[in-house]
């Protein structure tokens, strides 16, 4: 999250400031001389926060009147997203592996080795998505806690609940495979070791990397259509498109 780039900063206030009414659908954001006052950066950046948000569905920009909250903005805001999701996970699956060490057997730890095993055989495969799946699935058995079990099993579900979510999670998954295996090792050694502080810890680290992976991965791509977007205002306005159609 410290990598994040300052206008997405900017685009995350703004966005928050719409979920929770102070801009309503149909209004009109203040000026952007107002808005660089307040996040205290300059008005570039603003203008680069708002084509993020443009490009998110979240505003529209009329040109000459001003930038207006849209309708798509409210309808969004009762969506899981990937962050949301992955957060609850962390909090969520932190207790779990902590409540895990206090019962697990041997058979789920000996279960939990052949994971890692198939992780790392097929670190360039599909079929690590599904080790993956598992491990958790086990730590989560292990608890002989019947709702945490179907918690788990709910944030999985999530997982496929829309496509940006599923898009979001295979970008991230896919480029740490030897991250993943060293995080569920680590994992499953405190689960071993019986260590409910130690295995929390853990499960946490390795949310927590998710956590900022997503976030380079999302501003990545954010970045790169905010370019294209000016790029193309750039053709639109400069001198020598005018000059060449004249």
């Amino acid at each position: 999250m410290k990598n994040r780039r300052l206008f997405w900063r900017i685009v995350q206030g703004i966005e928050t400031s719409i979920k929770s009414g102070e801009y309503t659908v149909g209004s009109r954001l203040p000026a952007e001389r107002e808005l660089a006052e307040k996040f205290n950066v300059s008005r570039p950046t603003i203008r680069e926060a708002i084509i993020a948000l443009e490009v998110r569905g979240q505003v529209e920009v009329k040109t000459g009147s001003g930038v207006y909250v849209i309708e798509s903005a409210s309808l969004e805001s009762n969506v899981v997203n990937a962050f949301e999701l992955t957060q609850a996970r962390a909090l969520i699956e932190g207790e779990v592996a902590a409540l895990a060490a206090l019962s697990i057997n041997d058979d789920e730890l000996e279960a939990l080795s052949e994971t890692l095993d198939m992780m790392e055989k097929n670190q360039d495969s599909d079929s690590i998505e599904e080790a993956d799946k598992l491990f958790h699935k086990i730590i989560s058995t292990a608890t002989r806690n019947e709702a945490m079990i179907l918690s788990v099993k709910n944030l999985w579900s999530l997982r496929a609940s829309t496509r940006e979510i599923i898009e979001d999670y295979k970008n991230v998954c896919s480029s740490d495979n030897k991250l993943t295996l060293k995080e569920h090792t680590a994992i499953y050694l405190a689960l071993k070791e019986k260590d409910a502080a130690k295995a929390r810890l853990a499960m946490h680290q390795h949310f927590n990397r998710l956590i900022n992976t997503l976030f380079d991965a999302i501003e990545s791509k954010a970045l790169a259509e905010v370019q294209r977007k000016n790029n193309e205002k750039r053709d639109l306005y400069s001198l020598e498109s005018l000059v060449k159609s004249k």
